[in-house]
């Protein structure tokens, strides 16, 4: 019987939260995770980036309006809560009154987790959610995931979300400068040279398909070196 890892809900074989020790990020992260993302454990990143964030939550549903502990959190005063979604309005880390507007409370930095189609219908039914401020990036990135198409070339993961707004909000001088996120790119491309190793075995007969899809990948792949 396979064993699963109680953190990142990944057969324990796979599992990478060696990769990601917990650390104090200076952000309270929550994810506000699809119930079919939830149930998706073979590329989200969601779960692993929330076993590697001390004091992070994941939330599952669709609509968050009437959402208990989320409301709870939105009322908590130790905390300024943040949408992450990119829109012209958005706070970022170059606007230099972002860190007064915070001032002694905690950034909450509310993440939607899930697939851009799943997310459409979060956004549309969660009004307290796109009633809050808006914080996007001030860099642009491209994502690792040389396994997975995305979007657009500007989406990223999410664990390289909280990656990338670790390493603005210090430059903002908003989390502290010794907070050290590495490991969460570390255990991502853990992620991506697994996923990669184990088409390419599919692909040499070593390994079973596992999912409908994967009769269309044909042509192996290349590790990434890094």
């Amino acid at each position: 019987m396979r064993t699963i890892c109680y953190k990142c809900l990944r057969p324990t074989e796979t599992c990478l939260c060696k990769h990601v020790p917990p650390f104090d990020p200076g952000i309270k992260f929550v994810f506000l995770m699809h119930p079919k993302e939830a149930k998706r454990n073979r590329t989200g990143t969601g779960r692993i980036a929330h076993a590697g964030l001390i004091d992070s939550e994941i939330l599952i549903g669709i609509d968050f309006t009437k959402n208990e502990r989320l409301c709870e959190l939105l009322r908590d005063e130790r905390y300024y809560p943040v949408l992450l979604y990119p829109d012209e309005n958005a706070w970022n880390s170059k606007k230099t009154e972002f860190k007064s507007e915070i001032g002694s409370k905690k950034l909450l930095a509310i993440i939607i987790d899930s697939t851009w189609f799943c997310s459409k219908k979060m956004i549309r039914e969660s009004k307290n959610i796109m009633a809050l401020p808006k914080l996007s990036f001030s860099g642009t990135y491209r994502s690792l995931y040389t396994f997975k198409k995305e979007p657009s070339e500007e989406c990223v993961s999410t664990i390289e979300t909280c990656y990338y707004l670790i390493k603005e909000m210090q430059e903002a001088e908003i989390v502290p400068q010794n907070v050290n996120p590495e490991c969460l790119m570390t255990a991502f491309k853990e992620l991506v040279k697994l996923q990669i190793q184990k088409e390419n075995d599919r692909i040499d007969g070593k390994l079973p398909n596992s999912h409908a899809t994967d009769y269309k990948y044909t042509k192996k792949k290349e590790m990434p070196d890094f």
